[in-house]
């Protein structure tokens, strides 16, 4: 669990990127260090080109043996053989659940919100994510307390990511009591993405 293993490495991808570059900027990412697996966060609603951002990035990661799920779409994830979906909460677990069948990745992204978290993992998410856990102009401006994390790793055996935010001193600070580290705008606005995560993560090494 968390208390004796370094957090994996979970990573987002931007929410816009170029098609013809991104999927070189991830595979050297993935080529850097071991990463557990890649969450296609892409905004909009452009079936077309979602759907030719999760070929891309499919053949990617599933070319290292790296896990792929999609952001909310469902039906694109069955459609292009992504490993599973990450919802907003516990809402469509269950359904989606019964789509991917037990092998698939069902995660749910819960804010600040114990309570909202244990729902999630009583409707069968596989993880659970908390998030921001450092300051973002994003959102109302609430933060995942570090309380949030120690609580869950105590009480809790559902896997939990800590994204949105992070710094060195944030990723010193969850690594004893987070599974994962999901991470992404931290790195993506980077020269070299490989090398930028290389010295958020120092920290934790």
């Amino acid at each position: 669990m968390a208390e004796t293993e370094q957090p994996q490495i979970y990573l987002i991808t931007p929410p816009e990127f170029e098609l013809s570059r991104f999927p070189d900027a991830l595979a050297r990412v993935l080529d850097s260090r071991e990463i557990a697996c890649v969450r296609l966060a892409l905004a909009g609603q452009d079936e077309d080109r979602i759907a030719r951002a999760a070929d891309a990035c499919r053949t990617v990661c599933h070319g290292r043996d790296v896990a792929i799920v999609i952001e909310r779409h469902l039906q694109l994830a069955l459609r292009h053989g992504l490993d599973g979906v990450h919802l907003d909460g516990a809402r469509g677990i269950r359904d989606a659940r019964k789509e991917l069948g037990e092998d698939g990745i069902v995660g749910a992204y819960c804010g600040t919100s114990r309570h909202d978290g244990m729902n999630a993992g009583e409707a069968g998410a596989d993880y659970v994510a908390f998030g921001p856990v450092g300051a973002t102009a994003l959102g109302d401006g609430s933060v995942a307390e570090t309380d949030l994390f120690a609580w869950w790793s105590e009480m809790i055996e559902l896997p939990v990511v800590a994204e949105g935010g992070l710094t060195s001193d944030l990723v010193r600070t969850l690594a004893p009591i987070t599974d994962f580290f999901g991470i992404g705008s931290e790195i993506w606005a980077e020269e070299d993405p490989a090398d930028a995560l290389a010295r958020l993560l120092s920290a934790a090494d």
